[in-house]
């Protein structure tokens, strides 16, 4: 089942429905002269205010039968020759599916080479390592230098009031992990307030990719210290990926995929397991009309619900429901193994979500001026005539999805 595109090289490609080129969406611009123009512009509104009128257009648009191909009109001899560069292509794809293996080679190669920067930071986080006077040294950019030396010692009279209150030197940096699930919008969705406690016994999260050997494949390892709440130390899920051209469509090849994925068993201590919930009932008996109280186990929203996927069937098929909760959960992998696990301290500091806010409000700023730049055409259309109650302007273009 091909949901998600995960190319090793491209961090920001997770699926394959976001990219624009092969998404299926179409655009046609309509332009109309005179009074029969405006008149089918009105009809246009009316349509559009319409949303049973707009399904029934919509049906009849996808319906419509396709013109004939490029292909259909060309003579014989050039179909040949065509038929000919579609064979080149799938050898192309089969040629790329390869590159993308030796990225994958040479992505499990780095990943050794960043793995002592990652244990030492998991050695800071759980407070096993004190940084060096050297290695704690960070230049601002601003706070030091625009400092005075009147507020410095202000600051460091306010500190010592506080020192009664406040544990001065805590150990590591507490709930590191748990703090970065509170700020990630991706994860915080999926973080309830009784995964909390045992969060902040997450001391380390780690991406270990397959061997050579074995089949393409990343598994991510949540790594606790001893806990009440359950007996593992290590909670796994790994991702099956694959990097080769369907049989059946070559042509839609883009780079390795996740097919598939696959969690862990918690070892729960008795009465800890946070994703089920135990309820009561009443049964009334049928015959005698005696009630009794039943207590059952029924599942329970938790981030550790994570650690239990659903399984795709040999056929590949799922209800729409699934196959939305596993495209999910296919993307909430990729994110950890692009983004979390290699920035985790700029997530934890809130820079890197500045980052990502900054770029979707370049995406949503240059999306606004091009509707103000729709919307300007259509005044000028009108005569400058404009509806200030808020009034459906005409489309500009129609889209279906």
């Amino acid at each position: 089942m091909k949901l998600w595109g995960c190319c090793a090289s491209d961090s920001g490609r997770v699926s394959r429905a976001s990219r624009g080129k092969n998404d299926g969406n179409w655009s046609c611009d309509f332009e109309m002269d005179g009074d029969k123009g405006e008149a089918k512009g009105k009809v246009g509104d009316q349509v559009m205010q319409n949303p049973q009128a707009l399904a029934a257009l919509q049906d009849r648009l996808d319906n419509m039968p396709h013109g004939p191909s490029i292909l259909e009109n060309l003579p014989k001899a050039v179909k040949r020759r065509v038929n000919a560069l579609k064979n080149l292509q799938v050898k192309s794809a089969h040629i790329e599916a390869k590159f993308y293996e030796e990225v994958h080679e040479l992505e499990r190669k780095y990943a050794a080479l960043y793995q002592p920067l990652f244990d030492k930071r998991k050695g800071i986080v759980c407070g096993v390592v004190e940084p060096t006077d050297e290695e704690c040294e960070w230049q601002s950019d601003h706070e030091e230098e625009e400092l005075s030396e009147e507020m410095k010692s202000k600051a460091t009279m306010e500190e010592k009031k506080e020192g009664d209150v406040a544990e001065e030197n805590p150990s590591g940096i507490p709930e590191f992990w748990l703090t970065i699930f509170r700020s990630v919008d991706m994860l915080s969705d999926m973080l309830q307030e009784h995964d909390e406690p045992i969060l902040k016994h997450l001391q380390d999260i780690k991406v270990i990719f397959s061997a050579p050997s074995e089949p393409m494949s990343f598994t991510l390892e949540f790594h606790f210290e001893p806990n009440s709440f359950f007996n593992n130390t290590v909670l796994t899920k790994k991702y099956k990926m694959k990097s080769e051209p369907d049989a059946e469509d070559p042509f839609s090849f883009e780079g390795p995929e996740i097919i598939d994925c696959e969690g862990c068993e918690i070892d729960w201590k008795k009465g800890k397991d946070v994703t089920v919930k135990t309820i009561k009932k009443k049964q009334k008996h049928k015959g005698r009309g005696t009630v009794r109280t039943v207590t059952k186990q029924v599942p329970n929203d938790s981030f550790f619900n994570f650690f239990n996927p659903i399984k795709v069937s040999s056929d590949g098929e799922l209800d729409e429901d699934s196959e939305f909760t596993l495209a999910t959960d296919f993307e909430i992998g990729h994110f950890f193994r692009e983004r979390i696990v290699p920035r985790a301290v700029l997530y934890f500091t809130g820079e890197a979500l500045e980052d990502d806010e900054s770029f979707e409000e370049e995406e949503l700023d240059e999306g606004e001026e091009e509707d103000g730049e729709e919307e300007g055409d259509e005044d000028d259309d009108e005569d400058g005539e404009s509806d200030t109650k808020g009034g459906d302007p005409q489309p500009a273009e129609c889209k279906q999805q």
